[in-house]
């Protein structure tokens, strides 16, 4: 007989962009809702939820976020385009590993983890991509080699100690309150100008955070009552690839901001990226988010994904379109009329991503090889 959904879920990161939407679709259908968290947030506190602060390598603090919970939605990270190496294996493995050996020894039943589309990606890009592709044998930053690591840390960790666990692969998480990817893309606007690498044309895919909240709670749910979905990492996403340029265009004109794409050619953009990271590196920079590599590749490559194994496995589904996020955002501000004719000018008429769709990937090994990270290691 299936178990129940979850009575008490903990939320590491509960307090971040991606997490408080988790938090607010926990205790919107009545779950007992606990974040973990290095920082209060005001949202937690009108939602109900219990917030605990600490770090996540801290036992002690992982045990008091646990006690009572019988599932985790492990979402906490440290993000970035770059930056030294350190702080991201501290966070995004050893973080994960204690998470891991605390769930274990309060016997928690489920565990999803929150990775990214970037454990894969190499330059040439994603398309098209499912769950059968392999990790590079090399990463251009710490963020998606320490993200890679934690992912299979947890799949390994499926089926021991009664523990069960999955990974999500979101996209390019945005939507209200984005803290990260549109006042990053705001920044970067000088005098009308927002100068890109390359043209803008790749397709990229990406994700409204009610749509990846909500796949995170279907995966919750599937797993929890003994569903045949762990031990694989799923990509998740709105579906609906377009031209970098057109998105970039569409979430600016939202915040009211217009600003005409200004390419740099793509060597150019590397080779000055290349030279950042020497510079930082040398005088000791800690930044995360400044020009790099890995950002420039990400900027001018494709990233869209076939989204088989999430629709068939989790019964995943995207709770709202791109365009209706954009709409929200457009009355958000203040601007319906205009965000309509921006739509109209820039989205195109409703059509099946391109390129086959594919059969569903055969289910993928619990512990798929991260090239330089054996079982048992945890530092490069």
């Amino acid at each position: 007989m299936s178990a129940p959904a979850p009575a008490r879920v903990l939320v590491t990161g509960g307090s971040g962009f991606l997490g408080t939407e988790i938090c607010r679709q926990l205790t919107a259908r009545g779950t007992e809702t606990v974040s973990l968290s290095r920082r209060p947030g005001a949202a937690l506190t009108r939602l109900g939820v219990l917030q605990v602060h600490g770090d996540l390598t801290d036992p002690a603090a992982v045990d008091r976020a646990l006690a009572g919970c019988d599932a985790v939605v492990h979402n906490a990270a440290l993000a970035g385009a770059g930056g030294p190496a350190a702080p991201y294996w501290r966070t995004n493995v050893d973080g994960t590993r204690t998470v891991l050996d605390r769930c274990r020894r309060h016997g928690v039943r489920t565990l999803v983890h929150t990775s990214t589309a970037s454990v894969v990606f190499r330059p040439g890009g994603l398309e098209n991509a499912d769950e059968r592709l392999p990790r590079p044998r090399r990463y251009l930053a710490a963020y998606p080699h320490t993200k890679a690591v934690a992912e299979a840390l947890v799949l390994d960790a499926h089926g021991s100690g009664g523990l069960a666990t999955l990974a999500l692969r979101p996209h390019l998480v945005w939507g209200p309150g984005d803290p990260h990817f549109l006042p990053a893309l705001t920044r970067a606007v000088r005098r009308g100008r927002l100068v890109m690498p390359g043209d803008g044309a790749n397709l990229v895919d990406t994700t409204h955070v009610r749509t990846a909240a909500h796949a995170h709670l279907l995966a919750l749910d599937r797993l929890h009552r003994g569903c045949p979905v762990g031990g694989r990492a799923y990509f998740v996403a709105q579906g609906e690839p377009l031209p970098l340029r057109d998105t970039v265009g569409l979430l600016l004109a939202a915040a009211g901001v217009r600003a005409t794409w200004r390419p740099v050619p793509a060597p150019l953009a590397h080779a000055a990226a290349a030279a950042r990271e020497t510079a930082d590196r040398l005088r000791g920079a800690t930044g995360t988010h400044g020009l790099s590599r890995f950002l420039v590749a990400e900027l001018v490559h494709p990233h869209w994904f076939d989204l088989t194994a999430a629709r068939t496995g989790l019964g995943f589904t995207p709770p709202l379109g791109f365009a209706d996020g954009i709409r929200e955002a457009f009355e958000a501000a203040g601007r319906p009329a205009a965000g309509a004719g921006t739509l109209a000018r820039l989205l195109p008429a409703p059509s099946s991503p391109p390129g086959p769709a594919g059969p569903e990937p055969p289910p993928a090994p619990a512990h798929p090889a991260v090239p330089g990270t054996e079982k048992g290691t945890a530092r490069p």
